[in-house]
């Protein structure tokens, strides 16, 4: 019931992000029209187990679907993107400045910029024809998850797999096929996740030779009051600037997932 529901919310996630980079400009132009919609439980007065079953999988989805946003950062380059700048901001040590609102909305299109081929083949080999009544809704969601799929193997490490394969006592799978999405996707996560805080830490490290520059000359100095962080963040952003930091920082990132 769970992976039904987990694959439910893939395929709505499939959707929405192809109707969105497919659809013309002029559309969102036009007045918005709101079908009638009429929820009824039962079938003309006589019990209906089926459409019962159905309806409670219905809401069942629309209450889980406030998880759709889990999925995609956990499925797609996001993870990595966002906190590779989390960390550019924290060793500038410039408080808020880029705000969260500037780092995620840079994360989401660089995000896209990343998923772009995924995203067409999904739609050419699954939303479209899914839409024109071509194949069913479960082998639309076969077709359309193996972009994803292929992407996250590319950057999953086989210890992580391995980890997840052995925790969910599955036997050892021969093809990718054989993997199924609730062990990818914790083991592409947690693969993510070192790599950028790998990447994060050389980041940290010129920064970090700043601050003991300044504060060895301010100790040298007797200036034992003064925080070494004031002074030494005009000479960090100095040294951003110089090398053109936030070039170097998202061709780094681009670069990372070719």
């Amino acid at each position: 019931m769970r992976l039904n529901i987990f694959k439910k919310l893939i395929f709505i996630f499939l959707m929405a992000t192809a109707l969105m980079l497919i659809c013309p400009a002029d559309a969102f132009a036009q007045p918005l029209q709101v079908p009638q919609i009429d929820l009824q439980i039962g079938g003309d007065g006589e019990d209906d187990p089926e459409s019962l079953v159905g309806f409670l999988q219905l809401l069942l989805v629309m209450a889980l679907l406030t998880l759709a946003p889990a999925f995609v950062v956990l499925m797609t380059s996001f993870t990595r993107i966002v906190i590779v700048l989390s960390f550019t901001r924290n060793a500038m040590a410039t408080q808020q400045i880029p705000p969260n609102q500037v780092l995620i909305g840079l994360a989401l299109f660089l995000t896209f910029f990343v998923m772009q081929p995924a995203i067409n083949v999904i739609n050419d080999t699954a939303v479209q024809p899914y839409l024109e009544g071509e194949i069913e809704q479960e082998l639309a969601l076969e077709v359309g998850a193996e972009p994803l799929k292929e992407f996250m193997f590319y950057h999953t490490r086989e210890k992580d797999l391995a980890l997840f394969v052995n925790m969910a006592d599955l036997e050892a799978p021969e093809t990718q096929e054989d993997v199924p999405l609730f062990v990818l996707v914790p083991a592409f996560v947690i693969s993510e996740l070192k790599t950028a805080f790998q990447m994060g830490f050389m980041l940290y490290v010129p920064f970090l030779i700043i601050d003991m520059v300044v504060a060895s000359t301010l100790m040298s100095m007797g200036m034992f009051m003064l925080p070494p962080v004031i002074v030494s963040m005009p000479f960090k952003l100095l040294l951003f600037i110089l090398v053109d930091g936030w070039h170097l920082v998202v061709s780094s990132l681009l670069e990372s997932f070719n």
